[in-house]
């Protein structure tokens, strides 16, 4: 595939912003707020194959949030998994092959590559992981981390 190509392909990550602030204005209520991101972040892209939030709920502990695709695991502890790491470390992380990522936890068999942000409030706490398993390997970028965590940003914390 050429570049040319390939950044014809790129999700269009202003566009999206546009369209979530727009369908969530004035709205505070955080399940909602993550219900809409969820919808429309997982229908934005064909690599997004499962898409949902994990709140945290309690110390050292992620639930089940707002998802579209397959079901998910139902609570992950922060000392496991791709979404784990994430909340623990409150960072960003982009695994390209989720086999090689000692202690994944494989909710779905079709998952081959991850990507998990985490979503603060505008105190600055974590409040949850956005989850997006992709069925292809490799398929996250840094203009995804980007874009995705502008959205979250401007979402959650603005």
């Amino acid at each position: 595939m050429s570049v040319a190509v390939t950044e014809t392909l790129r999700l269009d990550y202003a566009a999206l912003s546009r369209t979530i602030r727009a369908l969530t204005e004035g709205e505070t209520d955080e399940v909602a707020l993550m219900a809409t991101v969820v919808c429309e972040v997982h229908h934005a892209d064909s690599r997004f194959d499962w898409t949902g939030f994990y709140r945290v709920t309690g110390p050292e502990m992620l639930k089940i949030g707002p998802y579209q695709g397959g079901h998910g695991c139902l609570q992950i502890p922060f000392s496991r998994g791709v979404c784990g790491a994430a909340a623990r470390e409150k960072s960003l992380q982009v695994v390209d092959d989720v086999h090689s990522f000692p202690g994944h936890i494989a909710c779905a068999s079709s998952t081959r590559s991850e990507i998990v942000l985490p979503v603060f409030n505008n105190a600055d706490e974590l409040i949850a992981v956005f989850d997006i398993d992709s069925d292809q390997p490799a398929a996250f970028t840094q203009h995804d981390a980007d874009g995705l965590s502008a959205i979250l940003r401007e979402v959650f914390a603005d």
